[in-house]
């Protein structure tokens, strides 16, 4: 069940920071973040790379709905009618953090890290990714195993959020 080679491995590589970091270096283009459920975890590993200042422009944690709200123009009938944590309401996030910021690209991150909150149809271990550009929005689910620790779920999360950011732009390309 908890592959402690697996994690270590995954804590360590930073190639997806650094493939963010080359794509977005060399286009003169900027990111922005809206995180929930990581907290600002998604920021802080972004920003562990050295230059990140030249290509991060702003970056939120919106956790309460009102500030999905109040910053990311998330709307009230989508909180009400799919819940925080739904592929809408992230796919809301990304595009009125593009609207907000001005940005080329943007991520966000909206889920369940536990270890409660979680339902049948909502587990802990659960998130929705956004990543978009003002041409295109795409949402992806994804779950890790709920048994693990709240601060490995929320890694986790972070984790594979930049690894999404960046193959979509890795995608942009081709």
């Amino acid at each position: 069940m908890f592959d402690f080679f697996k994690i270590i491995k995954l804590m360590l590589n930073t190639d997806s920071e650094k493939r963010v970091s080359v794509y977005l270096i060399e286009r003169n283009s900027v990111v922005s973040v809206a995180e929930s459920c990581t907290g600002g975890l998604v920021s802080s590993l972004l920003t562990d790379v050295s230059g990140s200042s030249a290509y991060i422009k702003s970056n939120f944690v919106t956790y309460a709905n009102e500030a999905k709200v109040k910053y990311l123009s998330v709307s009230e009938e989508t909180l009400s009618n799919y819940g925080a944590v739904s592929a809408q309401t992230a796919q809301e996030m990304v595009k009125g953090l593009l609207e907000t910021t001005g940005s080329d690209y943007a991520l966000a991150t909206t889920g369940i890290a536990g270890p409660t909150g979680g339902s049948k149809e909502k587990p802990v271990g659960l998130v929705f990714i956004g990543v978009g550009s003002k041409d295109k929005i795409k949402v992806f689910p994804y779950k890790v195993n709920p048994l693990y620790s709240r601060c490995l779920i929320k890694y986790m999360f972070a984790k594979h959020a930049i690894k999404l950011l960046a193959d979509f732009l890795g995608g942009i390309d081709k």
